[in-house]
């Protein structure tokens, strides 16, 4: 006898605030994670097909601005300075560069182009530069976003005039399991972040990395903090973690697959409006595993041959790909509930 599928209705009205740490508690959410597989991703196909084209895929481009050099001691981290990992620090890139990128970013496809910069928390004299990548690249029609570090309020709103759209700053784990993997910044610094993003008006690009270590439980705790913001993240990038020599994370034992679609279909379940993101790692997962994200509501990929310091799958491949599997790339940015095309 076949096993019937829990179901579980994520709310479609914005609940008060005093509701909103109810509406996925952690228990809901591990019940999810431990759904036989077939019922999980058939759950998260059905609220997928409720918000979005199930064929349509979104390609994002992540630059590197600012590379290396950072004095947090993030366990997965490559750039950070205390790490031998042979990342050496370099200066912000010159306008130039990045319009290049971006210009090229566009005619591979991408519809949004993603800065990051290797920064604790940038310096009012940094944000100017920065400011005016965010409106040159925005004139040449993408959707912006950066990941600059920790936001004060001011800075925030300046991000906010000079055009940028997304904002990403990713809690990356649990809050219990926060600890085992950063000691430098606490989890409120990253929620105080997002809650200025949000005050400035920014959309937010949140999600975290598995395969850290962490319990199902964990990874759990981590997606009920994300769908549980109020409103949740628009974008939910999820990252396999890419083990990178001289980093403290380096030879962990890798996470099973099936769990990292079994976190996509979460992801999808609790956040069904959100842009759920393949980030980091997808190289080591292959076609199938890939091919079972997508399907699990993954509609969200960085597209490229490197995500900051470490290997993507390169355009060509990813290209070959979603053409075996009848996937299309988003071209306009449209809203997930409307579908109306923006000016």
């Amino acid at each position: 006898m076949s096993s019937q599928p829990i179901t579980f209705h994520a709310h479609k009205s914005t609940p008060p605030a005093d509701a909103a740490s109810q509406r996925w508690p952690v228990e809901q959410v591990l019940a999810l994670f431990n759904l036989p597989f077939h019922d999980l991703l058939y759950q998260a196909q059905q609220v997928h097909r409720q918000h979005f084209d199930p064929s349509e895929v979104e390609l994002a481009t992540l630059l590197s601005i600012k590379t290396g050099g950072c004095p947090e001691d993030c366990g997965y981290c490559p750039q950070a300075a205390r790490y031998d990992t042979g990342v050496e620090a370099q200066k912000i890139l010159p306008l130039d560069t990045v319009l290049a990128a971006a210009k090229q970013a566009k005619d591979s496809g991408a519809t949004r182009f993603c800065m990051g910069a290797a920064w604790r928390a940038p310096k009012d004299r940094d944000l100017e530069h920065v400011e005016e990548m965010v409106r040159e690249v925005k004139a040449l029609g993408l959707e912006t976003c950066a990941t600059l570090g920790m936001l004060e309020e001011a800075q925030a709103q300046r991000l906010k005039d000079a055009g940028l759209d997304y904002y990403n700053h990713n809690l990356d784990t649990s809050p219990e399991y926060y600890g085992n993997i950063i000691t430098t910044r606490d989890y409120q610094d990253r929620l105080d972040t997002l809650g200025r993003v949000r005050g400035a008006g920014i959309k937010v690009c949140s999600g975290g990395i598995v395969g850290m270590g962490e319990s199902r439980l964990q990874r759990a705790g981590l997606v009920a903090q994300l769908a549980n913001m109020e409103p949740y993240p628009e974008s939910v990038p999820v990252n396999n973690l890419v083990q990178v020599e001289g980093t403290p994370l380096h030879g962990s034992d890798k996470l099973d697959p099936l769990e990292f679609v079994r976190t996509i279909a979460v992801a999808r379940i609790t956040m069904p409006t959100a842009r759920v993101r393949l980030s980091a790692g997808r190289r080591e997962l292959g076609e199938a595993v890939q091919a079972l994200c997508f399907l699990a509501g993954a509609n969200s990929i960085f597209y490229g041959d490197k995500l900051l310091t470490t290997g993507n799958p390169e355009a060509d491949a990813d290209a070959q790909l979603m053409e075996k599997l009848g996937l299309h790339a988003k071209h306009t940015v449209r809203d997930a509930k409307c579908s109306v095309t923006e000016g």
